[in-house]
């Protein structure tokens, strides 16, 4: 039976579509067979991250309803075949998307990979409560901002009362320089303030900014590297956590595609 993850956050905008994309990737490579579930209704960001929305036939709404099977629904990403994505629906508002069949979906998928990997929507709503209650784990993605951190621990409140086996907390978007001025929080600073396990913290990097709207991170990036050691958290149960305490720099790769 595969490790069934919601990655959830308390507001939007922290990268928690691209931090699921680049984790799924990174897990492929692993070797651990994958699949994204897009959980975030009727916005169908997931696949246009990993640019396979063009493939995109039948989708998670298209399976409960019997439209048609699950392996059907299923897109097999371009570069890493033991990846896979089960598309969002288009439709928010259908009844036959309620939380007991979605878990079925959710379940039915972890007879098959190791992993599940559930992309949950922003917020607290019912979306919220629906991706949440298929998983087994959860991890809370925020970033060094005041905003993020109360909602995150308002999420890391909220998840106290499902029964979960594992909640832990990703810091997104992290300046070592800015840390170092004392002008940001640390992640340490944050796991202290929501009192949470860390799973992993990811750096802020001029390659997210050029090349996340294709949500392929080169792992030889310094982010990349950062979601490597995620993935191997992840994978065993470890909390070794990437040092962001280096000042970035403007790698020549991107000061070369700026023309600066």
């Amino acid at each position: 039976m595969g490790r069934k993850i919601v990655i959830t956050s308390g507001k939007g905008g922290v990268g928690k579509t691209t931090l699921t994309a680049s984790l799924g990737i990174a897990l492929a490579e692993a070797g651990k067979k994958t699949v994204l579930i897009d959980a975030d209704i009727g916005l169908n960001n997931l696949d246009v991250v990993l640019s396979i929305e063009n493939k995109v036939v039948y989708d998670i709404l298209d399976v409960i309803s019997g439209k048609c099977r699950l392996k059907q629904a299923l897109i097999q990403d371009v570069d890493n075949p033991s990846l896979y994505v089960l598309p969002s629906a288009k439709l928010s508002d259908s009844p036959l998307l309620n939380a007991a069949s979605f878990r079925n979906v959710a379940d039915a998928l972890a007879l098959n990979f190791d992993f599940v990997i559930i992309d949950c929507p922003a917020g607290i709503d019912n979306g919220f409560h629906r991706a949440v209650s298929a998983a087994d784990e959860a991890i809370v993605v925020t970033t060094p901002h005041i905003s993020a951190v109360r909602d995150a621990d308002k999420v890391l409140s909220l998840l106290s009362g499902y029964n979960l086996m594992s909640v832990g907390i990703v810091v997104n978007r992290v300046r070592g320089d800015m840390v170092s001025r004392g002008e940001m929080m640390s992640a340490g600073d944050i796991v202290r303030a929501v009192r949470c396990e860390p799973v992993g913290v990811v750096p802020e990097d001029d390659y997210i900014t050029v090349y996340s709207s294709a949500g392929r991170v080169p792992f030889d990036t310094v982010s990349g590297r950062a979601f490597k050691i995620l993935a191997s958290n992840v994978i065993n149960g470890t909390r070794n956590i990437f040092d962001c305490s280096a000042r970035p720099r403007l790698s020549a790769k991107i000061r070369r595609f700026l023309g600066v």
